[in-house]
């Protein structure tokens, strides 16, 4: 599915690429978040579901700072404080004064630290195989992660250093296409993007001692064959925040999204409807 055009805004001095949907839905919009893997963009992580959520909802997809259109700027500190600051401004310069979260890994996190920062923009998260806090039973870093951390070492990106990350990513490798590796390839080589992340590679930032201050409910979704976050971050993260809720997928790898895109898209939809129903019935 080739990819539309695109918007672009300043978020608090860093121009940020999105995509918009149903703009004419009324009510708390969706913001979808993507993860941290080379060429991944909102579109790469999201196109198969945005035409269901923005049947329900205004949805934003959006490019995080260093990734996709948006601009490659050097992050001082970390990751996904920063980008929760270019969030909260994104939603400002669109006058948004709430949203919906829906973020695949990296992208959870920083809706996570949103709720942390900001509470007041952030009325519901729904993360996919996001692991702000680290595993007690599995090595670190998991498989995948590792591929990401080495894909721009050594001898440089390849298709092949592509193929393989995108495989430990899914547990049906029929979903890794020869289409997907070479756009994520072509995006991952881009020139501003390469010197970026060889010459100023992402540093990790735990907050995970601060996740009990989150108020906003939160839906955990999880594939059971993660190569990318190990499942018992998924029974801490149950056991620390305030209000969550967690879902596991069999025969389901990191992209849950993609692989489990129906149920997936009725999980998502339905845990928003309910927090909203709540949410009302509160203001009550």
């Amino acid at each position: 599915m080739p990819e539309p055009t695109g918007q672009y805004l300043d978020a608090g001095g860093v121009e940020v690429h999105y995509h918009e949907f149903g703009t004419d839905r009324p009510g708390v919009p969706i913001v979808c978040l993507h993860g941290a893997g080379p060429g991944a963009t909102a579109w790469s992580n999201f196109h198969g579901n945005v035409d269901a959520f923005a049947e329900r909802s205004r949805t934003l997809l959006v490019d995080l700072p260093q990734y996709g259109r948006s601009e490659k700027i050097v992050i001082q500190g970390g990751r996904q404080s920063f980008s929760a600051r270019v969030i909260a401004d994104f939603l400002k310069a669109l006058a948004v004064p709430e949203a919906d979260f829906v973020g695949n890994s990296m992208g959870g996190q920083i809706a996570l630290r949103l709720a942390i920062d900001r509470p007041d923009l952030t009325h519901s998260i729904v993360t996919v195989g996001s692991t702000p806090a680290t595993s007690l039973l599995a090595p670190w870093p998991a498989e995948g992660v590792k591929l990401i951390l080495d894909y721009y070492k050594g001898s440089g990106p390849s298709i092949d250093k592509m193929r393989r990350l995108a495989e430990t990513l899914v547990f049906d490798s029929s979903f890794v296409t020869d289409e997907l590796v070479r756009e994520r390839y072509e995006v991952s080589t881009d020139p501003a993007t390469v010197e970026l992340f060889t010459r100023h590679p992402p540093k990790r930032e735990d907050f995970s001692a601060r996740l009990a201050e989150i108020e906003a409910p939160v839906l955990l979704l999880w594939g059971q064959e993660d190569r990318a976050g190990a499942i018992d971050v998924a029974l801490q993260l149950l056991r620390t925040l305030q209000d969550a809720e967690l879902h596991l997928f069999p025969r389901c790898g990191h992209w849950v999204q993609v692989e489990r895109r129906e149920e997936f898209n009725h999980l998502v939809l339905d845990f928003f409807a309910r927090r909203r129903a709540r949410a009302g019935t509160d203001r009550r």
